[in-house]
């Protein structure tokens, strides 16, 4: 599973892209202007991006140009437009995008393009921490070393969850989402609806998200 971003200004492009790749397990961010997509990179650090040329505020390729040249062009890009120009194409190539994706875009060229992407996305370096917590039977503590995230969770005396940082993104970013959700399922007591406030997640979507990663629902109370 990975994090993309989606940038475009029309609802309907948006939505689209958004159900075919949650359909194939990613999380989905959303940004209909440049200035959400600032934003939503900052807070999300996406594993890649779709960028739409034309938009009303600052078009996609001056975002590019922003990114690359402020050093946060970290992730691969793919452009997409129904009207840009071979010369529009080209140049954007060569600022840093991967590829570009002509509309209305076909099933099948999203999901190579995608596919290629993520293929060329490497794994960053990760810092996590959690706050302490106000419930006295559930702290957690993560530890980084030689190339192990170490999640300690006190649910019964001393559970130690590793995560080895060498394996494939996916499976990687797997575990410790995993890790992540019966993390804050413990910590709300089983309420969906606190965790998919707390997560910034609708709750379907949690739901479906749990059932990927294999998180067991049935054990403790899982409320509404």
């Amino acid at each position: 599973m990975a994090n993309i971003l989606v940038v475009d200004d029309e609802l309907g492009i948006r939505d689209l892209l958004s159900e075919i790749l949650n359909d194939e397990g990613h999380q989905v961010d959303l940004a209909e202007n440049a200035a959400q997509a600032r934003a939503a990179r900052a807070l999300a650090r996406p594993d890649l991006v779709l960028l739409d040329i034309w938009m009303p505020d600052t078009d996609g390729v001056t975002l590019l140009k922003e990114w690359s040249s402020s050093g946060l062009l970290t992730m691969p890009v793919i452009m997409m437009s129904g009207h840009a120009t071979i010369d529009t194409a080209v140049e954007a190539t060569r600022i840093g995008a991967m590829a570009f994706l002509e509309k209305p875009i076909t099933l099948q060229k999203l999901l190579k393009a995608v596919e290629q992407g993520l293929a060329r996305t490497l794994a960053r370096p990760v810092a996590v921490s959690y706050a302490a917590l106000p419930v006295p039977q559930f702290t957690g503590e993560v530890m980084m070393a030689s190339g192990v995230l170490a999640a300690t969770a006190e649910r019964s005396p001393q559970a130690t969850q590793s995560f080895l940082l060498e394996k494939p993104l996916r499976e990687a970013r797997d575990e410790f989402e995993k890790a992540y959700f019966e993390f804050h399922l413990a910590k709300e007591g089983g309420s969906m609806t606190r965790v998919a406030e707390k997560t910034g997640l609708e709750r379907t979507h949690l739901y479906r998200k749990l059932k990927q990663l294999g998180v067991d629902l049935s054990r403790g109370k899982r409320g509404a």
